[in-house]
């Protein structure tokens, strides 16, 4: 023996990303890097991938070998990066400005932008290295709403694909819509159907039931949850469900998410600052409870892969806290100590680990 102590083995730790600002007062360097342990959900900041330029929503391939992160700005752009060696491969533009959203669809091949301001969606072949290439096709959505300051226009929110993997769906608020399309192997999209939302309503994000015959829609503008039957592309909106108590501050949702097992559906409230929690009711939602989320403005949410803990990124207090999940009744209990970074507005725990 030589009398020294060895040192404990450390517990293993999971990866997570956050995107942030980084042009706004007091942002960050780049895309976030961070950990989080999968024993008791507390997150910790590890680094930075600097120079990436406001990356408001950052996603990893389905492999997990590469990220990309928008580019959320006027003359917006999306960056490709190796997730091995945190290393930028490129940047493409987007040709329209300010994306807020990205989706890679279920073959691997293509990236798709939701450009905010513009209203337009743009596609991107992935390359053989995760680079991106050339732009194959910029579409842009037509439609109006009557909030005169947030829907004079389109402004494309968030891109999905259904669970089938045939189709894309593209949120858009300005225009109360939501665009359906199918994506050919060359990477154009085609526009198939169009489903309407209530006035004002302003749709930001869905999520899909596991089971592909559902989507929960979070209205921005109202306030709202509205549950939508969902068939080969075609949303047919019904259930509409207040996510935050009447009276107070005015309330935006902002993220919408399904557990794994379909039983329950998260929704953020920004305003009310909040998490609302529903249980899946046969067809429709019932509400369970709302969580504070222990920060100001939650822009986004999600669940960690084993489902047991869930991050809300609160935006306006630079923090992102942790929750266990009750996977029985689908409750919220805070978790660990909230991890101060600047301006998170997104944040990703790696499926890999």
């Amino acid at each position: 023996m030589t009398g020294e102590i060895a040192e404990a083995t450390p517990k293993a730790t999971k990866r997570v990303f956050f995107g942030a600002y980084t042009t706004w007062s007091g942002g960050a360097q780049g895309v976030g890097i961070g950990t989080y342990d999968p024993a008791n959900g507390q997150l910790k900041s590890t680094g930075v991938i600097k120079g990436v330029v406001n990356p408001s929503w950052v996603e990893e391939s389905r492999d997990g070998r590469f990220l990309y992160a928008v580019n959320e700005t006027s003359d917006g752009g999306v960056t490709a990066i190796n997730a091995q060696t945190l290393k930028v491969i490129n940047k493409q533009v987007t040709g329209g400005a300010d994306p807020c959203h990205l989706a890679i669809d279920p073959s691997g091949r293509f990236l798709v932008t939701a450009d905010y301001s513009s209203g337009s969606l743009s596609v991107f072949p992935i390359r053989p290295d995760g680079g991106l290439g050339a732009r194959t096709h910029l579409v842009k959505h037509k439609g109006s709403g009557p909030d005169p300051d947030r829907q004079k226009g389109p402004h494309a929110h968030q891109v999905v694909f259904d669970p089938h993997g045939k189709h894309l769906l593209a949120v858009d608020l300005g225009a109360d819509a939501v665009f359906s399309y199918t994506l050919s192997a060359q990477g154009k999209l085609t526009l198939v159907n169009t489903a309407k939302l209530k006035p004002g309503a302003g749709p930001r994000h869905l999520a899909f039931h596991p089971n592909g015959k559902t989507a929960y829609i979070a209205n921005e503008l109202d306030s709202t949850i509205v549950v939508s039957a969902y068939d080969n592309g075609k949303l047919t909106p019904g259930q509409v469900l207040k996510t935050a108590p009447a009276g107070g501050v005015r309330n935006y949702p902002a993220e919408v998410l399904v557990s794994q097992d379909g039983r329950f559906v998260y929704l953020s409230n920004r305003g009310h600052d909040s998490v609302a929690v529903f249980a899946v009711d046969g067809a429709g939602l019932k509400l369970v409870e709302t969580t504070p989320t222990g920060g100001k403005f939650p822009r986004h949410i999600t669940l960690d892969p084993s489902g047991r803990f869930l991050f809300a990124a609160n935006q306006n207090s630079n923090l992102v806290t942790s929750f266990s999940v009750d996977r029985a009744t689908g409750r919220l209990t805070p978790a660990g100590t909230p991890l101060s970074t600047p301006i998170p507005v997104c944040v990703q725990p790696t499926r890999l680990g």
